[in-house]
């Protein structure tokens, strides 16, 4: 009979959830913090920066990083918990964070570093590792797509190779995988879930952006003209303006748009790099628009945020949201996270509606 102590390691075995991610920059550095962050909190109360403390049965602490690849001399070799504040990155410490023993391996560049990234990074001269068969070495279930913007080719290898391993696949950037009907069906085909794409923020414009257009139509107010832009420093806004400009353009357009019964002027989308501003970033909101009586108003707003620990509440929902899609043998494109926590689904639902229809999924309050 087996005592109680195995038992227990036996239990906490089976309720990890072992990730691996792709591309070791700011985002990664903030995930992976924020898994120790809130390790040993279990007070809901106390939990201050996440939407959800549990999902599901899932606590943040129930994620295994197993591996993780990148293609720069200042990662790749190094314990992942070491290379998270490797140059380039630059966004804020807020928590130390324990040798993992999970080696930064030597991914496939392709179009991975952009023409700004080459000035400041190094590629690692070391040959590149068998992607899908170090996923399955690591024991890894779901793959984490944090490649800089513009990098399709890189991110289309790597969803092939987890493919290959048989993981499930978040797609946080702004390639169009998940939203992909032939990617979707190629998931579904292998029997294992796949979500995405270009994952949206906790305090983000686009979010906001929606917020406030959708509170002024419920209001009575008619917005006929609105934008939102941005300004930040850091590679992923360098990379943002140099690669993929205008695939966020559309897609932070397309969103906003989405919360407006009516058709209105609408521009969101990045605009300058700022180097000086490191991880930071500004966003703009600008607004003209008729209330009672045809009365017109105007609305300006400013946030300031760091744009890294941003994305870190959503994608540890999303990654729990994933295990529980794997647990239930749920494949393909699953709706209920995709809506919840990018802004390019395959369908855009209001932002309540998809709340709901994501703690429906997850079975949590």
């Amino acid at each position: 009979m087996m005592c109680i102590y195995h038992l227990l390691k036996l239990v906490n075995r089976l309720a990890k959830i072992k990730v691996g991610v792709i591309g070791v920059g700011n985002c990664a550095s903030a995930l992976v913090q924020g898994v120790e962050y809130y390790r040993d909190i279990d007070d809901e109360g106390e939990c201050v920066g996440l939407r959800h403390l549990y999902v599901g049965r899932y606590h943040p602490r129930d994620i295994e990083f197993v591996c993780a690849f990148d293609v720069t001399t200042e990662k790749v070799g190094k314990d992942l918990s070491e290379a998270i504040f490797a140059e380039p990155n630059n966004t804020v410490k807020f928590v130390d964070v324990p040798k993992l023993d999970v080696e930064v391996l030597k991914g496939p560049v392709l179009d991975g570093i952009s023409e700004y990234a080459k000035g400041i990074v190094k590629v690692d001269s070391s040959p590149e590792v068998d992607v899908a068969q170090s996923l399955k070495e690591s024991g890894a279930e779901i793959v984490i797509n944090l490649l800089p913007s513009g990098a399709p080719k890189a991110s289309f290898r790597y969803a092939e190779e987890s493919l290959k391993a048989g993981c499930a696949f978040i797609n946080a950037t702004p390639t169009f995988i998940a939203s992909d009907d032939s990617w979707a069906e190629r998931y579904a085909e292998a029997g294992l879930p796949i979500v995405g794409d270009d994952l949206t923020d906790q305090v983000g414009a686009t979010f906001l952006h929606k917020v406030l257009l959708e509170t002024l139509n419920k209001r009575g107010v008619r917005v006929y003209q609105t934008y939102q832009l941005d300004v930040g420093g850091g590679t992923e806004s360098a990379d943002t303006l140099e690669r993929s400009w205008e695939a966020k353009r559309k897609i932070k357009t397309e969103s906003v748009m989405s919360v407006l019964p009516y058709r209105a002027e609408v521009v969101a989308g990045s605009t300058d790099f700022v180097e000086f501003l490191k991880n930071g970033r500004d966003s703009y909101f600008w607004l003209e628009g008729l209330y009672f009586g045809g009365v017109p108003l105007r609305m300006d707003i400013r946030l300031s945020t760091v744009d890294a620990p941003n994305g870190g509440s959503i994608l540890l929902d999303a990654i729990r949201g994933v295990k529980i899609a794997l647990e239930r043998k749920d494949v393909g494109h699953i709706l209920s996270i995709s809506a919840y926590a990018f802004k390019h689904p395959k369908k855009i639902l209001p932002l309540l509606e998809a709340d709901n229809l994501f703690e429906k999924y997850t079975g949590t309050d």
